[in-house]
């Protein structure tokens, strides 16, 4: 998935007297990157860089890379390339010099080898070092080579470093914001390159993130997503000087005026905890729909991958958050082909998905990663059993989503309008189970939560109309 920054109708950043500058941002992988190239932005916003969705006129480009799996470090390699011939016709045609950076994941993975395979780039920024990114764009600026390449995990914390976005620009990016309260992972899957991409678990003070929070609703945000790679396993500093855990900062969120709806991703089966589950009771803000990554339905593959849970363990913490929100859905993540799974192995799999039912869904044939203990397995499944065996999961993952959007024809559930939709006098937005819904309207509607009639599924969203009927009604 690739996310291009958007356009910010706002210059009010551009520091005075600097030559007007373009910067163009695509974003790989997941939402916490998309979060991480908002905050670039905001760095280079100072510097005199306004945002362009078109690369092709842009002074610089970043590329926030991801490294979960292997496709997604190729797809980058093979846009670097596109990228070097147009900066070249762009210097030809005189057009200008255009700066070409690669951040994130696989920047920190890969570190000089970037430059190595992609002579073009001309800096390379790890994820914990992207407040220094006007720092580094200088030094490439000035033809330091040597000077361009930063994956450190630095002393100092990052977020202190990042100037907070203005009103306007936190705006342009309409009412659901992402808030990464959490960096890091110490779980070890033998899968994941997290922990080496993106160190050890770090959680953010609360303090600071009510104050990012209450300047999100000041600007109209309605929808927060806590982000974080193990997100529950928050434990940042309260105001009273002791540990807070997700739950407690979720309290305190949804006591913000103006916070309508919160979410939060991606959790780790281990760290739901009593007080989190039950707030899935106690909390209205807190949206019915929780990504809990499950990876497999065998107890010996679980083992193998270090999850350090049961797939029985799985179904209980699912009938137990049922219990307490009976409208709760779930989505997840597969791994299928994972080194030494058998057939019986995938066939436990098969049996989770139709036990649970999931509402949607994430699933990858197994990417050996270098670094991680099961790149170097000797038992890989061949990709012809992986691709047959992906296949079957994500035909049963796929009627189950189906079947879970066409139970929502007929009920009224209020949806946040987010955005203009695909067709002209259409408006897009979500319902509290992340389903796309698409109605005929205005940009009036734009950052209201309103009562909608699903009329019909599409293919990717679901149809409706605006209800007079103030009452959401449960889907799951």
């Amino acid at each position: 998935m690739t996310s291009p920054m958007m356009v910010s109708p706002e210059a009010d950043e551009a520091a005075a007297g600097r030559a007007p500058k373009k910067v163009f941002i695509k974003s790989y992988g997941c939402q916490m990157n998309v979060y991480d190239s908002q905050r670039m932005a905001d760095v280079l916003a100072p510097e005199g860089y306004t945002e362009t969705p078109n690369p092709d006129d842009a002074d610089l480009i970043v590329l926030n890379t991801c490294h979960i799996r292997e496709k997604a470090a190729d797809k980058v390699y093979s846009e670097l390339g596109r990228l070097r011939v147009a900066r070249d016709e762009r210097r030809a045609g005189g057009g200008g010099n255009t700066l070409i950076a690669v951040a994130g994941c696989v920047a920190q993975a890969e570190g000089n080898e970037v430059l190595r395979r992609a002579p073009a780039v001309d800096l390379v920024v790890g994820p914990q070092a992207y407040h220094r990114l006007p720092q580094l764009v200088e030094a490439a600026l000035a033809g330091n080579r040597g000077a361009v390449v930063d994956t450190d995990f630095p002393v100092e914390d990052k977020f202190s470093a990042l100037p907070q976005p203005s009103r306007e620009r936190i705006r342009s990016r309409g009412p659901s914001a992402f808030l990464t309260i959490q960096e890091g992972c110490d779980k070890f899957c033998t899968f994941c390159v997290v922990p080496y991409t993106r160190g050890a678990e770090l959680s953010r003070p609360v303090d600071r993130l009510v104050n990012e929070a209450k300047a999100m609703v000041a600007a109209g945000v309605r929808e927060i997503s806590l982000l974080g790679q193990n997100v529950n396993a928050y434990h940042g500093e309260g105001p009273d000087g002791q540990i807070w855990s997700l739950a407690r900062l979720l309290q305190r969120l949804a006591e913000i005026d103006g916070i309508e709806r919160l979410r939060y991703t991606t959790s780790h089966p281990r760290d739901m905890s009593d007080d989190l589950i039950a707030a899935h009771r106690d909390l209205p803000q807190l949206m019915p729909y929780l990504h809990l990554p499950v990876q497999s339905g065998s107890d010996r593959i679980l083992d193998v991958m270090n999850r350090k849970h049961t797939a029985d363990q799985y179904r209980a913490l699912i009938d137990r958050l049922r219990d307490m929100r009976p409208d709760m859905a779930f989505s997840s993540d597969f791994i299928v082909g994972f080194p030494g799974e058998t057939d019986l192995d995938f066939e436990a799999t098969m049996r989770l998905v139709e036990d649970i039912g999931f509402a949607s869904a994430y699933s990858f044939k197994y990417s050996p990663r270098p670094g991680t203990p099961a790149a170097t397995k000797d038992d890989q499944v061949p990709e012809s059993v992986m691709a047959a065996r992906l296949a079957r999961l994500q035909d049963v993952l796929g009627n189950q989503q189906k079947a879970f959007n066409r139970h929502t024809v007929g009920k009224i559930v209020d949806v946040l309008f987010e955005r203009r939709g695909q067709k002209p006098g259409q408006i897009a937005g979500r319902s509290p189970w992340l389903q796309a819904v698409q109605i005929d309207g205005d940009d009036s509607l734009i950052g209201q939560i309103r009562p909608v009639s699903i009329t019909e599924t599409g293919t990717w969203s679901l149809h409706g109309v605006l209800s007079g009927v103030h009452k959401q009604e449960a889907i799951a």
